[in-house]
């Protein structure tokens, strides 16, 4: 019948039929026609929608696709490939000892593993896909078809292709009918449509494939040799622009010296401390503070702090009293070490002594006291002053400085 079908259009001079096209308003109407269509045998068939249709695919019979094997097998390939190349390269080709740590180690590698995996079954699903679908298609004889173009926004279409063993243009015909579609029009395969890919695109892909293939076999070709030239160096960034390393020469100026000192009297950015009264202790003439400076404004919390910083950096050798008697002095005195026991800060002596100079103290150091200004900021160092200065006044306290309600309790 189908070559009956193809002598009588080849004698009377009309263009070859591609397959029937037959249009549906709904997605039901859809489902039950390939029911139908299925049902009768036919093979090379297909529907097409402008949007997911659910059991679509069971209604055209359509059987589990194989894609899911091929990203598997190309996720084992990538997996496979991960593991094998750290392996080679950190425990074979390039055995490099870092931090004592071994050669190989699988947990280690499991990123590189886990990429190279998701790589290969990414790929495998695209092409798989393509290759599945029969694709690319660069045309179609549905693209003629003016009635095919509502398949992008609300139109349902079912094609039997002529090339099928069971395609007989009346029976085919009679069957469409009976699933009562909205429209249906014999689709001609149309003049000068090919859905071969075009030879020069076969060509370009090959050519492209095997120039891929050079710069591999440059760099065997640069590991197998020696050369007394160094590396082709493609991007240059920053490595070939003029420029004067340091230590080196440079006869712009007259010391010849590329490295430029510093203009006399620059300060590091950060560290412009010019406020003497605040950093050094010292008022604008050079005399030790006797007061506090601006930013240093008696609170509770500022007390607070200079407590615990007293704790922590005076107490070992002063005591928590202050009176010279701490840990390092009594075990010092335990050994039966030659030791020279800290200054009591309730000296009479350092209770006339500015604050200034106290700030000073702890800031540089005095005899066997090491200096703190590289471990205590400068506020916190004021904080330990206005602590000492409150250990002094309570040592050198009477009557008349307690409140009235603590005078009745010692009365």
């Amino acid at each position: 019948m189908n070559e009956k079908a193809s002598t009588a259009g080849a004698a009377s001079g009309t263009a070859k039929s591609h397959g029937l096209l037959a249009e549906y308003r709904t997605p039901g109407a859809l489902i039950a026609a390939s029911k139908r269509v299925r049902d009768a045998g036919y093979r090379h068939w297909d529907t097409y929608t402008p949007f997911p249709v659910h059991g679509i695919d069971r209604a055209m019979g359509i059987k589990m696709t194989g894609l899911p094997w091929i990203v598997l097998a190309c996720g084992l390939l990538g997996c496979g490939t991960g593991i094998w190349l750290q392996w080679w390269t950190n425990a074979v080709d390039y055995a490099w000892i870092i931090s004592g740590k071994p050669f190989w180690s699988l947990p280690a590698n499991v990123p590189v593993i886990f990429e190279l995996s998701v790589l290969f079954s990414a790929t495998g699903a695209l092409f798989g896909m393509l290759a599945l679908n029969g694709l690319p298609h660069p045309s179609h004889p549905l693209d003629l078809s003016a009635r095919f173009a509502g398949v992008t926004s609300d139109k349902f279409f079912l094609l039997i292709q002529s090339s099928d063993p069971r395609f007989d243009e009346r029976e085919t015909r009679a069957l469409l009918q009976e699933t009562e579609p909205a429209g249906m029009e014999e689709l001609p395969e149309g003049p000068g449509l090919d859905d071969r890919l075009p030879a020069y695109w076969t060509y370009a892909m090959v050519i492209l494939a095997v120039l891929a293939l050079v710069p591999f076999g440059l760099i065997a070709k640069a590991r197998a040799e020696k050369s007394s030239q160094p590396r082709l160096h493609a991007i240059g960034d920053m490595d070939w622009q003029p420029k004067f390393k340091a230590q080196r020469a440079n006869l712009v100026f007259a010391d010849h010296r590329a490295m430029r000192l510093p203009v006399e009297g620059t300060v590091a950015r950060g560290e412009l401390f010019d406020d003497d009264h605040f950093y050094r202790g010292k008022t604008s003439s050079g005399a030790w503070a006797r007061t506090f400076p601006k930013q240093v404004e008696p609170s509770d919390e500022l007390m607070q702090r200079g407590n615990q910083r007293f704790g922590i950096y005076c107490t070992p050798c002063h005591g928590q009293l202050g009176d010279g008697n701490g840990m390092i002095t009594q075990r010092a005195q335990d050994i039966g070490q030659v030791w020279v026991p800290p200054t009591n800060i309730a000296d009479e002596r350092l209770h006339r002594q500015p604050v200034g100079q106290l700030f000073n103290t702890v800031s540089r150091g005095l005899r066997n006291m090491p200096a703190y200004g590289a471990q205590i900021e400068p506020m916190d160092r004021w904080a330990i002053v206005m602590y000492v200065r409150a250990l002094q006044r309570s040592r050198h306290a009477n009557l008349s400085d307690l409140p009235e309600a603590d005078r009745a309790s010692l009365k």
